[in-house]
């Protein structure tokens, strides 16, 4: 037991170091359409098969999607066991509860990324990944609108990631995560891009919600934007070209912050 412990623990932080590399390449290329040097917006998807073409980009795929399921797996562990409810000693129920939804919401979503990585490399072994193009987003939104009181369950979803982008908001402001990470990582310096990267992800995640309430109001898919289209949108508002170049840098923080829990972060499995 505590070596299959040990071994999600490492996972675990694979995975960590597996999201860095996926938004540092989307805040890099964000950063570079927002500041006119070519770049384009893209999702974690679009960055797994930017890496999938790169030299030796076979391996380092595989890497990801063992890095990501890892890291999903200790997810849903954490939704099971919550081995770190004494860091949240004052919370209530509802919170306690939320947090726990939270935990499964992100390791059934790493799961779900590390099936579409390892479908770039085996196309045929896992053909659930879709390791073809495609808007996701549009695509579960206009099945979820197709059945009884769709509409209401695609606003329902993006109230979710409102209530999120909130919660990483507060996070950042308050600079929560330092509960989880060891000393050595709590410097002045670190813990600013930390919160300048969570909150970064806070602006995607709202805009993400913003987009899915649209298309559940107006009962039009095509309305729903993934985290790409959405920054691809944010591009089309005054300034938007300094807004993305904005929110590219901030993900690039945000890049910052998972190599920071890689290395830092207490991850207790029990």
């Amino acid at each position: 037991m505590n070596e299959a412990l040990h071994a999600l623990e490492t996972g675990a932080r694979l995975g960590y170091l597996a999201r860095a590399v996926v938004y540092f390449m989307i805040g890099t290329l964000a950063l570079m359409a927002g500041l006119g040097y070519g770049g384009e917006t893209e999702d974690p998807k679009d960055a797994l098969r930017d890496l999938f073409r790169q030299p030796f980009g076979e391996v380092l795929v595989i890497a990801a999607a063992a890095g990501l399921a890892g890291y999903g797996l200790w997810r849903l562990l954490m939704a099971v066991r919550d081995p770190e409810h004494a860091l949240y000693a004052d919370e209530g129920r509802a919170q306690r509860i939320g947090r726990r939804l939270g935990y499964v919401g992100s390791g059934l979503a790493n799961l779900s990324l590390a099936a579409f990585a390892l479908s770039l490399q085996f196309p045929r072994l896992v053909p659930f990944g879709h390791g073809g193009s495609g808007d996701g987003t549009r695509d579960w939104t206009a099945r979820l609108l197709r059945v009884p009181a769709g509409e209401w369950l695609v606003a329902g979803v993006g109230v979710v990631f409102l209530i999120t982008a909130a919660v990483f908001a507060v996070r950042a402001w308050k600079a929560g995560f330092c509960k989880t990470l060891a000393p050595e990582a709590q410097r002045p310096l670190i813990v600013n891009l930390c919160r300048i990267g969570i909150g970064a992800r806070a602006v995607v995640f709202a805009l993400i919600g913003v987009f899915l309430i649209v298309a559940a109001w107006r009962a039009d898919p095509r309305e729903a934007r993934g985290l790409g289209a959405s920054l691809a949108a944010l591009r089309e508002q005054p300034a938007g070209e300094w807004l993305l170049a904005a929110v590219g840098a901030g993900l690039v923080a945000f890049a910052f912050f998972s190599l920071i829990e890689a290395r830092w972060r207490r991850i207790r499995t029990q």
